[in-house]
């Protein structure tokens, strides 16, 4: 039962993670298909990331009182559905429609599928694997997608990963439906819940940012091939894979947790010298290990503090990293056509990435304090 259960959490993962970053793994490619400039296919995420913030917390709401399980399996069929549907016509504003709805299926997805994960195996190992496997999915979109090149790539392979997805997860064990107790206001409004969403805002919302335009940075200043800028630009994402799974044990270390935030800002940093390709790996590769490690902390210590409502505290926490995404990743795009050419808008993520260390709380929140 384990196992099955695992297998529909990595399901999930990798779905939502995917969509993520699937778009901008092809910005150039489909700024050409489309016929538009790099600040619209921006808005292909843009829009995505839209509806995925707000159903965060209306999501968690609805695992909360009908069980995880069922609301991931209806966000991976969205997903799947939206996706094979942007396929019907190469217009600009379709396709961001399109990424509207996805938003809905990935948004429910992710914050279904890890809530899932977090009272089906119980324990901090299997959310941060949940946690790699989403990180991990959007880093193979960036590996994986440029080898195929075509402005449908990004969309076929969103659509067969949720379809399949959506199979394995139905499969799974069910889990318990949980009737919420209390409103959205106090979740909204409890400052303890703050600390945890700035951390996640930055580990994972910032590294989603730079992973969305890396390759096109890279291509572009760096004078690197789409592959090698391609492979390049994964690390940003795979190497959070093996953090995140280390990051449970961090929980209790503000020191390493504070230090994953400095590490991430210098990574980004380096990203903008963009060149020598040695040089550019080595910044990607701090800029994965850093994105990884607060995943765990910011989710456990969501549900901590508000345990009879895990699945809306996680809620916020995420809603936060996806509004992050919604709000830098056009701003970086459009610093494209800055003086620059994009090193301007790494700079500002790499500052505020380093700032985030600012966040950690000084010392672990026990689980006394959590239900205080």
């Amino acid at each position: 039962m384990r196992w099955r259960a695992a297998a529909g959490g990595t399901a999930a993962a990798v779905s939502a993670g995917w969509s993520l970053t699937n778009t901008g793994a092809v910005a150039t490619g489909l700024s050409r298909a489309y016929g538009v400039p790099l600040g619209v296919v921006g808005l292909f995420t843009t829009a995505l990331l839209l509806t995925h913030a707000s159903t965060q917390i209306p999501g968690g709401r609805l695992c909360d009182r009908f069980g995880a399980r069922n609301v991931a399996v209806a966000g991976l069929a969205v997903t799947a559905v939206a996706s094979v549907t942007a396929l019907a016509w190469r217009e600009a504003a379709f396709a961001i429609g399109m990424r509207v709805v996805t938003g809905v299926g990935t948004g429910l997805t992710f914050v279904a599928g890890s809530d899932y994960v977090r009272a089906s195996l119980e324990s901090a190992f299997a959310l941060g694997f949940f946690g790699a496997c989403s990180i991990g999915g959007g880093g193979l979109a960036l590996a994986l997608i440029p080898q195929w090149g075509s402005w449908q790539a990004p969309f076929v392979t969103a659509a067969i990963i949720a379809g399949v997805g959506a199979v394995v997860l139905a499969a799974a064990p069910r889990s318990p439906g949980r009737p919420p107790r209390g409103l959205v206001a106090p979740i909204l409004s409890d400052r303890r819940l703050f600390p945890l969403a700035a951390m996640h805002a930055a580990s994972f919302g910032l590294s989603i940012v730079v992973g969305n335009w890396v390759v096109t940075l890279l291509e572009r200043d760096g004078g690197l091939s789409d592959r090698l800028a391609g492979a390049a630009g994964a690390l940003t994402l795979l190497l959070a894979i093996g953090t995140r799974l280390l990051g449970g044990h961090a929980y209790s270390h503000a020191t390493v947790l504070r230090a994953s935030f400095l590490v991430g800002g210098a990574g980004t940093a380096l990203l903008t010298i963009a060149s020598p390709p040695a040089l550019v790996f080595v910044a990607a590769a701090l800029v994965g290990l850093a994105a990884g490690m607060p995943f765990v902390a910011s989710f456990t210590g969501a549900a901590r503090i508000h345990p009879d409502a895990p699945g809306a505290a996680v809620g916020l926490v995420n809603m936060t990293a996806a509004v992050t995404i919604l709000v830098a990743t056009p701003l970086v795009g459009l610093s494209f056509s800055l003086p620059g050419t994009g090193r301007i808008g790494f700079a500002v993520i790499a500052v505020l990435w380093a700032l985030a260390a600012l966040a950690v709380p000084h010392r672990a929140l026990t689980t006394a304090e959590a239900t205080a």
